[in-house]
């Protein structure tokens, strides 16, 4: 069950929620509580929709939610830079993390577009069985 932890789209959605924890707690005010809050969630929102669409073994299901983890992950780049310009959150932090995501971003395209591209070859390959018979002349 954990196979997933060899794909490259874990390992760096990992990473970002890691890195984000502990930036986030070193920088923690109190007026920053809201915005680190949902940072943390959208930074834990990519790894669990990568984990959880892999366990349900259904590409048409993976594709889905890696398109939902790439939503969080633009999610938490915009919370990053935010946080930044209120200066709850020094500028090189943000940076390290918005770094993190925009790999993150990339590898998780890139699955995704893998994903689309096979279940396109493999429905083009065979018909479906609720497909009609073509007709004889």
């Amino acid at each position: 069950m954990h196979k997933y932890r060899s794909l490259e789209a874990w390992k760096r959605a990992h990473a970002v929620l890691v890195l984000t924890v502990r930036l986030t707690d070193r920088a923690y005010h109190p007026r920053s509580r809201a915005l680190f809050d949902q940072l943390r969630r959208a930074a834990i929102s990519i790894e669990a929709n990568v984990v959880e669409g892999y366990a349900l073994g259904s590409p048409r299901q993976f594709a889905r939610h890696l398109r939902i983890a790439v939503g969080s992950a633009a999610e938490a780049e915009c919370l990053a830079r935010a946080a930044a310009e209120l200066e709850y959150l020094p500028a090189t932090a943000a940076q390290e993390i918005e770094s993190e995501l925009a790999i993150t971003l990339k590898i998780l395209y890139g699955l995704l577009l893998s994903i689309q591209r096979t279940a396109a070859r493999t429905a083009t390959a065979r018909p479906s069985p609720f497909s009609p018979l073509p007709r004889r002349p």
